[in-house]
């Protein structure tokens, strides 16, 4: 019976997946603020071209290797000590353990190597767009930086954990400490309202590609320069020690 269970839960996300690739593509605003965002993921990298990258989460575009990232430091598939970078979009708030995760990750990563992932930000603004208007889980209320329930890679959720760990527990961020050098903990707002006016992956607004690029710049503007009451998402970039 459970091995039933887990294979109609694999076929729900592949099937999620390949819609999501589909509505991803046809929707050009929301292409768009992807392509913005890694760029910006990846502004402080001259040549990002010459750096061994792994981009965790990456369901809705074609992917090299399927594991459970919570054991990443027991793939043989990806040597220890092997990677300039690990960036993650939108996924730390899906697993089961972000804080095990980061610190399994950290065996993988060169010593000064990177972790870039970009998470939900709550501000005024965003706060009740994301409590009331995205179908994903918000709870503030948790005492552990763990997700309760786990019923699959794209149905469990609580977008709050990431924005919790490292913006209001300091106690859950120093338990990265042993692995990254959390004084040098980078991040920095990235867009307000940009991508709710895409549509997202759930849906597709009419606003003129023209149009979209030249709000997408002020958007980003206003949410660096007034972070606390628009800022809607946020990257960050720990150090490996």
């Amino acid at each position: 019976m459970s091995r039933t269970i887990v294979a109609q839960g694999e076929a729900k996300d592949h099937a999620a997946t390949l819609r999501n690739r589909a509505r991803l593509s046809a929707n050009r605003n929301l292409l768009f603020w992807y392509r913005e965002l890694y760029r910006d993921q990846f502004k402080e990298f001259p040549d990002p071209g010459a750096l061994s990258i792994l981009e965790i989460g990456s369901g809705t575009d074609y992917v090299d290797l399927v594991f459970d990232c919570h054991e990443i430091d027991k793939l043989h598939a990806i040597e220890d000590d092997s990677l300039d970078v690990i960036t993650l979009t939108n996924v730390l708030h899906h697993l089961k353990s972000p804080i095990a995760f980061l610190n399994c990750a950290a065996s993988k990563l060169r010593h000064g190597g990177k972790v870039v992932a970009t998470e939900p930000f709550f501000s005024v603004l965003s706060t009740p767009m994301f409590k009331y208007l995205h179908p994903e889980a918000v709870d503030f209320r948790v005492t552990e930086p763990e997700l309760g329930e786990v019923q699959g890679p794209l149905a469990s959720a609580n977008i709050a954990l990431p924005w919790l760990i490292f913006f209001r527990h300091c106690e859950w961020l120093q338990r990265l400490n042993d692995n990254f050098d959390v004084t040098e903990l980078a991040v920095r707002p990235f867009t307000a309202l940009s991508y709710m006016i895409s549509g997202g992956i759930s849906h597709r607004l009419p606003v003129p590609h023209f149009l979209y690029r030249v709000l997408f710049r002020m958007d980003l503007a206003i949410s660096r320069r007034f972070p606390r009451s628009c800022a809607a998402f946020f990257t960050l970039t720990l150090t490996r020690r």
